[in-house]
């Protein structure tokens, strides 16, 4: 309900936001109520947990303020039986959550990226990238010192050939550029060594037309790439990348790991704010609102941090994502004791 409440309120504030784009833009009312879908399931992924870490204190409060569970525990209702319907509803909701980001939510964010790009961010799409040094397949590997899309240039370009793990031949070019037109690419300043039976061969011209084995996509790897896919072809494109070198490989990690971390934090949130909401206090329900918040705050803070940490830089993945889960673990654990006692 809380969600089904904020959504209209959240694409309202986007709307208004937007508007202006989608006109200048000209974007289909058809796109835009497909947009809105897409909004709609990938922001209710995000949210879940915090949504029902706010529902179960609303609800907790409300009978904790009409002195229900005095009354339940005074009958000799252990704390851990009453804490059960709620462990029941968070399964529900976690099990819902669980394939909302296996399978659902990486449709809309496809859906999300692709008009926000198209429409919204227009020809922002892929940034300019540095250092991208690739595997293409067995045998080729190229490096680029930097590429700007605007201009489908790159500079300081590298192509190595290999055959049974033998260097034949090596391309050096100070900057590359691709040809829409012709689909190829410009090479200025090319530079071909080439190793054949001990002999080397050296080729130079100051500019040369090449179809090479690889995309323009290679050089410039969308960001969001692994979020738009289901959890199977995740894995695999997540194989495909480390293959292939791909600098981006801390961010496909984090999607993956989050899938399975969501779920169980909608566990230790549900724990954290039936603790925190069981007692009668006498601000009533804003108080423990105002606690619940807060801690949803800090929760989002550590998540957020270290999801960029593991993106940017060697920070591992598999920690960055489940540390914000094991310390509000262990304040679930030490919450529960109390509100037991």
């Amino acid at each position: 309900m809380m969600l089904l409440l904020f959504i209209p309120i959240g694409i309202t504030v986007d709307l208004a936001e937007k508007v202006g784009k989608m006109l200048e833009n000209e974007a289909p009312f058809g796109e835009v109520t497909s947009y809105y879908l897409n909004f709609t399931v990938y922001f209710a992924n995000l949210l879940f947990p915090l949504f029902l870490f706010l529902s179960v204190i609303w609800f907790t409060s409300k009978l904790a303020n009409s002195t229900e569970i005095v009354a339940f525990l005074s009958s000799g209702v252990s704390f851990s039986r009453f804490l059960r319907p709620y462990m029941i509803g968070a399964t529900i909701v976690a099990t819902i959550a669980l394939f909302l980001g296996m399978y659902l939510a990486p449709i809309a964010s496809q859906g999300f990226n692709e008009f926000k790009y198209k429409y919204l961010k227009k020809g922002k799409q892929i940034q300019e990238t540095r250092d991208v040094y690739r595997q293409i397949n067995e045998n080729d590997y190229i490096y680029i010192s930097n590429f700007i899309p605007k201009r489908n240039i790159g500079m300081n370009f590298t192509y190595e050939h290999f055959e049974k793990n033998e260097l034949k031949y090596k391309i050096f070019a100070d900057n590359i550029r691709y040809l829409e037109e012709d689909s190829i690419y410009r090479l200025t300043t090319f530079t071909k060594r080439s190793f054949e039976n001990g002999t080397e061969t050296i080729e130079k011209e100051r500019r040369k037309d090449m179809d090479l084995p690889f995309e323009l996509e290679d050089l410039t790897p969308v960001k969001y790439a692994a979020e738009t896919k289901p959890y199977g072809e995740l894995l695999d494109f997540i194989a495909s990348e480390k293959r292939r070198g791909s600098s981006n490989i801390g961010r496909y990690q984090v999607v993956k790991l989050k899938k399975w971390s969501l779920p169980v934090s909608i566990y230790i949130l549900t724990i954290i704010a039936v603790a925190v909401s069981s007692i009668k206090r006498r601000g009533g329900m804003g108080v423990n609102l105002a606690v619940g918040i807060a801690i949803a705050m800090f929760y989002v803070f550590f998540d957020k941090v270290f999801g960029v940490m593991a993106e940017q830089s060697d920070f591992p993945a598999v920690i960055a994502v489940w540390f914000p889960n094991v310390i509000f673990g262990i304040l679930a654990i030490y919450l529960l004791q109390n509100a037991k006692r």
